[in-house]
């Protein structure tokens, strides 16, 4: 079967196609990483007991934590210190028993919430570009699950796919989120490319004075490659938003800028995660064919752009039945790239409504080979999700109950009461020939009337 996983990047763009000579100009829509698993007649196991402790019960929810939080001091921010945390890798050889169903079972579970949550962003954005990474969103969830209390971690477990359907209503049988984190872990090193990257960083910025569970500090490690967790004091908003906002610009290097606005003296936590994909294809685009051509963008106007060609044997489909062709690319031995290109006529918005994993899985299954004349736009991708405004998008009441209102915290912080302010999700990913920033190329190109996509799937087998 075929998961999704990982690098799940979905955004939208545009293309003008040469049918007459099967030479397609393919600009992004859908950007999206898979799973490949050979697991026939696999045994069907609840994801809540592939993940849970072993002898878990159920804990009745008022009754909260009973025994002191066990917390981690923070270190004061300082830009002069960009150091990330010291890492603890104790216990992290206890998953490699099942690691093949774990990784299986949450690669199915990242497509689900990823599919929802695409559509809930799309919906929203209808005339601008997407760009979204599951893998990147649900290990954020994750780790503020954590943190959550008992009450919390039920929509927590619920929209992640990790509850236990037999707990009665007034108790919770909680996951040990550290083994969903590290399980992720495993499928970050499932991509197999000797210059094939997939990076994640996380920074959590704490008020001065307050301290964080040990829990949710060792959670930012196990999700993450790099962690910051500092302390900060936002007596003075503005200056604390200027000096974060350095922190995480010198800390990425550079990759994220201006994070923060419009910070409060009130606030308790700010929470970042940064996911960042560098590939390389396996049949590289000739440099000497990469030339400036003319990019319709609408009825009336073109511009130039350079585009990458390279001339050779492509798997590729013609979906009649969804009215679109789709071409493989190789980025390594397991990794590759779908472009899928709609037919002329057809609805884009008709075929996202109808997506489903099982759509991708067919289009892999069914892909034959064919000699094409292939012209891409160097790229490269990034873009900005605010946590708690995909969530409303989704349904207010998932922001209410994870995030905002009804949200509670008891297990992040011994200071009370302690809420999560703001979230906000990071991604970066390019092919690395890339020389052009294709998120200003979206913006120069983006026309609601031209429709096509592009899905990117990192695929691994064992």
């Amino acid at each position: 079967m075929t998961l999704f996983y990982l690098f799940t990047e979905i955004f939208k763009g545009n293309l003008w196609p040469k049918r007459q000579n099967m030479r397609h100009i393919f600009c992004p829509l859908l950007l999206l990483s898979c799973l490949s698993v050979g697991l026939a007649n696999r045994v069907y196991v609840h994801p809540f007991n592939l993940f849970a402790s072993e002898n878990v019960s159920c804990e009745t929810i008022k009754t909260e934590v009973t025994k002191p939080l066990e917390t981690v001091p923070l270190t004061p921010l300082n830009n002069d210190s960009v150091v990330p945390d010291t890492r603890d890798f104790s216990g992290t050889d206890r998953l490699k028993q099942n690691v093949t169903q774990r990784t299986a079972v949450l690669a199915e579970l990242l497509n689900s919430l990823g599919l929802r949550m695409y559509k809930a962003l799309s919906s929203k954005q209808k005339d601008s570009n997407t760009l979204l990474s599951p893998m990147n969103t649900y290990g954020s969830l994750v780790t503020l699950y954590l943190g959550a209390s008992k009450k919390t971690a039920i929509p927590y477990q619920q929209l992640l796919g990790l509850n236990r359907d037999t707990d009665r209503d007034d108790c919770v049988s909680l996951v040990d989120g550290h083994n969903v984190l590290r399980t992720l872990q495993d499928i970050n090193s499932l991509v197999d490319g000797p210059k094939d990257e997939i990076n994640t960083c996380v920074w959590a910025f704490a008020r001065k004075g307050a301290d964080l569970s040990k829990d949710f500090v060792q959670g930012t490690q196990d999700f993450s490659d790099a962690s910051y967790i500092r302390a900060v004091d936002f007596s003075q908003p503005q200056e604390a938003e200027t000096q974060i906002n350095n922190f995480i610009q010198k800390t990425s290097d550079r990759k994220i800028t201006s994070l923060f606005k419009d910070l409060s003296s009130t606030t308790d936590l700010l929470f970042v995660s940064s996911v960042h994909f560098k590939g390389n294809w396996r049949k590289a685009f000739q440099t000497e064919k990469t030339t400036m051509q003319e990019f319709k963008v609408d009825a009336t106007t073109t511009v130039m752009v350079p585009l990458m060609t390279h001339t050779g044997t492509y798997k590729y489909l013609n979906d009649k039945d969804r009215k679109c062709t789709v071409v493989k690319l190789s980025l390594s031995k397991r990794a590759y790239m779908l472009l899928v290109l709609p037919h002329e006529g057809s609805s884009l918005h008709d075929m996202e409504s109808r997506l489903q994993s099982d759509i991708i899985s067919g289009w892999n299954r069914h892909l034959k080979e064919g000699f094409l004349e292939l012209s891409l736009p160097k790229f490269s991708m990034t873009a900005l999700t605010d946590l708690r405004s995909l969530l409303f998008d989704m349904a207010a009441e998932i922001e209410k109950s994870l995030l905002g209102s009804d949200a509670e915290f008891e297990r992040l912080s011994s200071k009370k009461p302690f809420s999560v302010d703001k979230v906000f999700i990071h991604e970066l990913g390019w092919d690395s020939s890339c020389a052009l920033c294709f998120s200003c190329l979206l913006r120069q190109f983006c026309h609601p009337q031209w429709d096509c996509f592009f899905v990117v799937f990192p695929s691994c087998w064992f």
